[in-house]
C-alpha cells in the first residue's frame, strides 16, 4: 500500500498536467443555426456600438434581386435579431473574397460598404465599391456613392474597413489606378471626415496581386497594419505588411511576411489575414509556394521581423482568418476540400494556438459531407467564439453560424 501511495504520489503531476492538456485541447461546436431562412452569403462578423455582435451578409430577395442585410444579437451571438436591410445596395455583387462589410462608428454613424460588378472593355470582371450611410440606427440610409469619384478607377475591389482611434473609419482597397505600368492594382486609403463619408483616399503601396482580399488592422498602440498579396519581380504573389506609426500620413516600405516564393501567373482568390495579442501581431494566409496550403507566423517587433512560418493544413485549405482571445489565444478558421464518393465536400476547419503561437488543437466543426465556405470568426469570451460561413444545401447558397466552445 504504501508503494502504491509512493507511486500515485509521484504519478500526481503527471496526470494533473494530463488531465490540464486534455483540457487545453478540448473544441466543442453548438449546432448549426440558419440565419436566415432566404438563401444568401458572404457572412461578416464585426460588434455595433454598444458592442453587441453583428452579423452582415448577402440576402437573395427573389430571383433576380439582392440586397445586403444585417442582424445584432442581444445574447453573445446565440441568436440574431431581424434583418435591417440597407436601402438602395441592390446592386451588390456576391463575392466570399470581396464580401460586404459594415462598421459602426462612435457617433452613432453606421456604414455599409459593398462592392458591384463594373464589367468594361479594360477589364470584364472589374467592380466598383459603394457605401452608404445611416444616422439614426439603420431606419434609413443615404443614397450610395462610389468610394471614389475619380473616372479614372474603373476597378475598385478587395476592400477592408477598419474603426480608427480618433473614431473614424479607414479603408483600403485594390485599384487600377497606379503609377507603374508593369501588371498590378494599387493599394488605395480613405478615412471618413465625420458624417461626410470617406475622404483624401491616396496610393499607398502596390503593385498588388488584383484578386485577394486586403487586411486593414488597429494595432493598440494605434498603428496601422495593412496586409496583402503583392506582386513581386513580376512574377511573385507573396503576402507583404506595412504600418503606418503616425495616424495613416504615411505607410513604410512593403515587406514580405514570408519567403514563400510562389511564381503563379493568375489570381488564387484568397486573402490574408491578422490579429493581435499581448506577443505581437499575428498572421495566416494560403500560399503555393514552397509546398501549398495555409500558414501562420507571427511579428513581435511591429513588422520588422517575422517568425518561421508554420503549416495550419494542407492544399486543400483556403479563406482563412485570424482572431484573438481574451486569453490571448489565438484562433485560425478555414474552409478545406475532401473527398467525398465522386465529388468534393468542404468543411470548416478551426485551430487554437498559445499566445506565443504554439499549436494546441485543431478540429472540423461541419460535417464530413457538407459544402461551406469562407468562415469568419468573432470572439465572445476566451472559452467562446462565433462562426459563421456560407453552406449549400440543395445546390443553394445560407448563412449558417455556430458557437464553439473552447477548453470545455
Amino acid at each position: 500500500m504504501k508503494h502504491a501511495s509512493l507511486l500515485i504520489a509521484a504519478l500526481s503531476p503527471f496526470l494533473i498536467c494530463c488531465r490540464q492538456q486534455e483540457k487545453k485541447e478540448s473544441i466543442t461546436a453548438s449546432q448549426e443555426t440558419i440565419v436566415d431562412t432566404t438563401t444568401g452569403a458572404c457572412p461578416y462578423l464585426t460588434k455595433d456600438s454598444k458592442n453587441n455582435i453583428v452579423l452582415s451578409w448577402i440576402k437573395k430577395v427573389d430571383s433576380s434581386k439582392l440586397i445586403f442585410c444585417y442582424a445584432v444579437s442581444r445574447d453573445e451571438g446565440k441568436s440574431f435579431g431581424k434583418a435591417v436591410e440597407v436601402a438602395g445596395s441592390t446592386n451588390v455583387h456576391p463575392h466570399g473574397e470581396n464580401m460586404p462589410k459594415i462598421i459602426f462608428k462612435p457617433s452613432g454613424e453606421i456604414i455599409a460598404a459593398w462592392g458591384a460588378a463594373n464589367p468594361n472593355p479594360a477589364n470584364a470582371y472589374s467592380g466598383l465599391v459603394f457605401y452608404s450611410q445611416s444616422f439614426n440606427e439603420g431606419k434609413t440610409w443615404s443614397k450610395p456613392v462610389s468610394l471614389t469619384q475619380d473616372t479614372a478607377s474603373l476597378d475598385q475591389r478587395y476592400f477592408d474597413v477598419a474603426l480608427l482611434p480618433n473614431g473614424e473609419a479607414g479603408i483600403v482597397w485594390l485599384d487600377n489606378r497606379k503609377k507603374w505600368n508593369k501588371e498590378g492594382s494599387g493599394l488605395y486609403y480613405a478615412v471618413t471626415n465625420g458624417g461626410s463619408g470617406f475622404k483624401n483616399e491616396r496610393l499607398i503601396s502596390g503593385p498588388c496581386c488584383q484578386c485577394c482580399r486586403t487586411d486593414l488592422f488597429i494595432d493598440k498602440f494605434k498603428n496601422i497594419h495593412v496586409l496583402y498579396r503583392a506582386i513581386l519581380n513580376d512574377s511573385i504573389r507573396d503576402m507583404v505588411h506595412i504600418v503606418s506609426n503616425n495616424e495613416g500620413k504615411s505607410f513604410t516600405h512593403p515587406k514580405r511576411i514570408s519567403q514563400d516564393n510562389w511564381v503563379i501567373s493568375g489570381c488564387p482568390h484568397t486573402g490574408p489575414a491578422m490579429a493581435e495579442n499581448k506577443e505581437g501581431i499575428h498572421f495566416t494566409w494560403f500560399t503555393g509556394g514552397r509546398g501549398s496550403g495555409i500558414y501562420y507566423n507571427n511579428s513581435i517587433d511591429n513588422g520588422k521581423a517575422f517568425s518561421r512560418r508554420d503549416s495550419v493544413s494542407g492544399q486543400a485549405a483556403k479563406h482563412c482568418q485570424i482572431t484573438s482571445l481574451p486569453d490571448d489565444n489565438i484562433l485560425i478558421v478555414w474552409n478545406e476540400s475532401f473527398p467525398n464518393g465522386n465529388k468534393f465536400s468542404s468543411r470548416i476547419g478551426i485551430e487554437e494556438r498559445t499566445a506565443s503561437g504554439n499549436r494546441t488543437a485543431t478540429k472540423y466543426i461541419t460535417s464530413e459531407k457538407s459544402n461551406s465556405s469562407f468562415p469568419v470568426i468573432y470572439p465572445i469570451n476566451a472559452n467562446k467564439v462565433l462562426v459563421a460561413y456560407t453552406e449549400s444545401i440543395n445546390n443553394k447558397d445560407y448563412v449558417l453560424f455556430k458557437q464553439v466552445l473552447l477548453n470545455q
